[in-house]
């Protein structure tokens, strides 16, 4: 009974060793952890907190976005130069917006695998006006 057991450890306690040099030294195996532990990452972060924040700050640019977009439209041709100045800075935010805005639904993409809601653009245009 104690040669078998002794065994039985030896074996255990073999793969034990050969997985450790396996996942630390070989690359391959360095590749099946990082891909491993990037999968728990990645499941830990896209929460219903995480989700919600990605999707109101999208929604909140995508609004200042529009608003700019729509003060440029209402004043560009105006007779008065004020106003076409005022016409100028919204279109600048507006631009400023849209770089903003399809950054950061670039980096935070994997929050919905692919399935962005309706009302959330996957981009929105830069070229306003030309």
């Amino acid at each position: 009974m104690n040669k078998t057991w002794t065994i039985v450890i030896s074996v255990i306690a073999t793969i034990l060793v050969l997985a450790f040099v396996f996942f630390t030294f070989v690359p391959a195996g360095r590749e099946m952890w990082n891909n491993y532990t990037h999968s728990l990452n990645k499941a830990d972060e896209v929460d219903y907190e995480t989700k919600k924040h990605v999707e109101d700050t999208a929604r909140a640019m995508i609004a200042n976005y529009n608003a700019d977009v729509a003060t440029y439209n209402a004043f560009k041709d105006s007779e008065v130069e004020s106003e076409r100045e005022y016409a100028t800075q919204a279109k600048l935010r507006a631009i400023r917006t849209a770089t903003s805005y399809n950054d950061y639904i670039l980096k935070n993409s994997y929050v919905w695998e692919d399935n962005v809601p309706n009302d959330i653009a996957y981009s929105l245009e830069v070229n306003i006006g030309d």
